[in-house]
């Protein structure tokens, strides 16, 4: 099976789309769409969105700035305890914000933002508008208006609220909308609120009104992260210091900073942030604006990005997709290419994330299910295409190879590339006594039924064996063991193949019927030895078969046959690796072309095992040069006088002596 990714992307592409139906191709192409919408509009999609945004959230916390306590920014806030101790829980208390105003003011704060709604008649109201006429530094007060935030802000208190500010009059109190706007499906605050004409500037922009492409943002929050648990990014100070006689004492820590004036009171102006998945806390709503200030400070406004490139990036994971599913390569090199593109695809969010680049909307988990969607709607087609051609090549290879092998070839062609390679293995040839003056007999009708008959019927005993059936010529059935896969059992199962070879030869001329002539016998040989093995002929038409001296030796046992009289003849080389106790002895011949004598030895299971085992004895001691075993061979021969193969034997070690050979024809 190749390697190269490259190639088996397109040319296994080109051959799915070439092989796909209309109907599973209409299918194919369906849920490609799908998948490039969804890992499109990921975030336009119920559910997916959830994922989504808390995908952003987690990424969002991961690329945060962990920063030093930030010194340009400080919280005054009202909390529980300042209640408790006022007695006085809403509104807050409006004499103790005059007076804490009027310390803070006389600190030289840099700008004051006021957090808290002045929306409704109080009896310190004359106090609270004489601070604000005498302050002097940038001040600016809490404004929403009943269009924008109609739970928030009835229409009457807007009415007072801008009342309020009609009594400070000129001076340095101006109004800012502290609007913010959470995600409606979850609630949490990730980016900027929309800052409409019809409202006061933000707060943050109010407060420092230096960039002023900031008035437009509308974008993510660049929420920044504690560089120590032990300093949050912003102060806080309880505002009752400033109400006391140790007041001045703070001037550190105001002169210089913008100032955020807001509540800190338990179940009031609680906001959910992506912070709240690392802790679960809430922040404030003076908080969530201390850190729009602090951005805008910074100058921070990450690059939208753009549609073109969400598109780009969404056919990307889609082609991405399909194209894994054609990959034909080893399982580990597979693995990789999957756990690379899970790096690149998971890793790319965080990267421009890092990058200063804006990626709340940017559909992360779309790219996931897309890249799946593709995958699977390619996978399948790929799949169907391959199992029907699957099902053609083992119905293919199952003619040649035994099931487990055709279907490991399947699994790894390189078993059958297109090469050559030496192994040992155990060949057999097979051939039907008389078929040449039987083809003359017959009709080529019916010589073609019968052939067919035969074949398949050794054919399908070699299958059965675990056997490779190389090549059929004429009647005679050329097969082999020990490739492309070999078995420790091998030389079994090709011994037991042969005598079923026999058998079923034997059992096809009982049945050829009336109208056949008599069928001869199946005569075989079998031989282990060397032989190149492999698939040639050139690419264009190939066959896998095996070449060499083995094979030659086995055709030349199964010729032999016809001299000695036998049906089946197995080597020593054979016989020597096999487990079964079946074989008598056939002496030493050299066969036909050759000058190396080589043993020979038939099985015979149906004769008695003693005599078998008599039959061996006596030939090894004869081999051995004791003369005595002659006699008591040729007694065992004339009380089987049917058994013309062992007459033969007998006569021939008789003329070849003890530790000879025959050479057949020779006499």
């Amino acid at each position: 099976m190749g390697d190269s990714a490259g190639p088996n992307w397109t040319s296994r592409a080109k051959r799915t789309l070439r092989q796909v139906g209309p109907m599973r191709l209409a299918g194919m192409v369906l849920f490609l769409v799908l998948g490039l919408l969804f890992a499109r509009y990921s975030w336009d999609i119920p559910l997916a969105k959830d994922a989504e945004r808390a995908l952003y959230d987690i990424r969002l916390l991961e690329t945060a700035e962990r920063m030093p306590q930030d010194d340009r920014i400080v919280m005054v806030v009202y909390t529980d305890e300042t209640l408790e101790a006022l007695a006085k829980r809403s509104p807050l208390d409006r004499e103790m914000l005059a007076n804490a105003l009027l310390k803070i003011d006389a600190m030289n704060p840099k700008s004051i933002g006021i957090d808290i709604l002045i929306d409704q008649p109080q009896a310190e109201d004359p106090i609270l508008i004489d601070a604000f006429r005498r302050v002097e530094t940038p001040t600016w007060l809490a404004f929403a208006s009943n269009a924008t935030s109609p739970d928030y802000m009835k229409l009457w208190q807007e009415q007072f609220l801008t009342g309020f500010l009609d009594r400070i009059g000129p001076g340095a109190v101006k109004p800012a909308s502290i609007m913010l706007e959470p995600d409606l499906e979850d609630g949490v605050i990730r980016s900027w609120p929309r800052q409409p004409d019809s409202l006061p500037p933000l707060l943050a922009t109010a407060m420092a009104p230096i960039h002023p492409e900031f008035r437009d943002y509308s974008r993510s929050i660049a929420f920044r992260l504690p560089e120590s648990l032990d300093y949050p990014v912003f102060s806080k100070l309880p505002i009752d210091l400033f109400v006391t006689d140790f007041a001045d004492a703070l001037r550190p820590q105001i002169e210089g900073r913008h100032v955020l004036i807001g509540g800190d009171i338990q179940d009031v102006d609680d906001y959910e942030t992506p912070m709240s998945r690392l802790d679960g806390r809430l922040t404030k709503g003076v908080e969530v604006h201390a850190h729009l200030l602090a951005q805008l400070l910074d100058g921070k406004l990450p690059a939208a990005i753009p549609g073109w490139a969400l598109w780009l990036v969404a056919v990307a994971v889609v082609v991405a997709g399909g194209l894994t599913s054609l990959l034909e390569m080893r399982s580990w090199k597979l693995a990789a290419v999957l756990i690379g593109q899970v790096i690149f695809f998971v890793s790319l969010p965080f990267l421009v994330q890092a990058g200063n680049i804006d990626t709340l909307g940017l559909p992360a988990f779309g790219w996931a299910v897309g890249w799946l969607f593709a995958f699977a709607a390619v996978g399948t087609a790929a799949r169907a295409v391959g199992s029907e051609q699957r099902r053609f090549a083992q119905s293919t290879l199952g003619k040649y190879l035994p099931v487990d092998i055709a279907n490991q070839i399947l699994r790894d062609p390189e078993r059958l590339a297109l090469k050559g390679e030496k192994r040992q293995i155990y060949a057999i040839f097979t051939d039907m006594e008389g078929f040449t003056k039987l083809s003359h007999a017959i009709t080529p009708e019916q010589l073609s039924t019968l052939l067919n008959r035969y074949l398949d019927l050794l054919s399908d005993t070699v299958l059965k064996h675990g056997g490779t059936i190389d090549k059929f010529v004429g009647d005679a059935v050329v097969a082999f063991w020990g490739a492309p896969i070999a078995r420790e059992d091998d030389a079994d199962r090709a011994i037991n193949a042969a005598v079923a070879m026999y058998e079923a030869g034997q059992e096809f001329a009982r049945s050829g019927g009336d109208d056949i002539p008599p069928l001869g016998k199946t005569r075989v040989g079998l031989h282990r030895g060397e032989a190149v093995v492999g698939n040639f002929g050139g690419e264009g038409r190939i066959q896998y078969t095996a070449l060499g001296d083995g094979m030659n030796t086995a055709a030349r046992l199964e010729s032999a046959n016809k001299s000695l009289k036998t049906t089946i003849l197995v080597s020593s080389e054979a016989r020597r690796q096999s487990t079964l106790d079946l074989f008598r002895p056939m002496g030493r011949i050299v066969l036909s072309g050759r000058a190396t004598p080589v043993e020979v030895w038939e099985p015979a299971p149906q004769m008695d095992t003693t005599l078998r085992q008599t039959l061996t004895t006596l030939w090894e001691r004869f081999d051995g040069g004791d003369m005595s075993a002659l006699p008591e061979l040729e007694q065992l021969a004339e009380a089987h006088k049917e058994d013309a193969a062992l007459a033969n034997f007998v006569y021939r070690i008789r003329e070849a002596g003890p530790g000879g050979h025959f050479v057949l024809g020779s006499k």
